[in-house]
């Protein structure tokens, strides 16, 4: 049903990948901006938001992993020295990584403190965990922890592939953004 073509990501993994991250950097602003505000209801939206995109970003990743199982990614470039290879797949898989624990650990500290996530506004999903004072702290840290290490490590893919582009010239960025001109 799509083509394959060895050098760029297939369409539905394009849309994926821009879709998700649209999302992401939508929910880390979100957060950053609601952790400051004295509480109001506009607040209290605000972590509803927060809360729905970040399991709806835990539902596309599954897509988006068994996508990915199924469908090779485009070689990386054969110039490409190997330890800028092995950054770009440790990168990638912890970009994985952390798009899974990221959302399972706000909901897990969504549950500790007694905070149960309605999903959409339209189904309560279950608690994690039992409602823990000591507990919920601890997961508030691990899941800012985590949000500031997702923020380091997307910069760095980011800075990673105008690299690529403007000062390597080659098509890392054209496989992910197939209308920009292949060099």
């Amino acid at each position: 049903m799509f083509s394959s073509n060895p050098t760029r990501y297939a369409t539905p993994a394009i849309a994926l990948h821009w879709l998700m991250s649209l999302m992401i950097f939508s929910n880390l602003a979100l957060g950053l901006i609601m952790v400051d505000m004295s509480l109001s209801p506009q607040k209290l939206k605000f972590f509803s938001w927060h809360k729905w995109l970040g399991i709806t970003i835990f539902l596309l990743l599954w897509l988006r992993m068994f996508w990915r199982l199924r469908h090779p990614v485009p070689p990386l470039p054969r110039h490409m020295p190997n330890w800028q290879r092995y950054a770009a797949h440790f990168s990638h898989i912890a970009l994985y990584v952390l798009m899974f624990i990221i959302p399972l650990s706000g909901w897990t500290y969504s549950s500790a403190a007694g905070k149960s996530v309605m999903y959409l506004g339209l189904f309560p999903l279950p608690d994690l965990v039992a409602a823990d004072k000591g507990l919920a702290d601890t997961l508030k840290f691990v899941h800012e922890t985590l949000n500031f290490a997702l923020m380091t490590l997307l910069a760095t893919h980011v800075l990673a592939a105008l690299k690529h582009h403007f000062m390597e010239r080659d098509d890392i960025l054209t496989r992910m953004l197939p209308f920009l001109s292949r060099r």
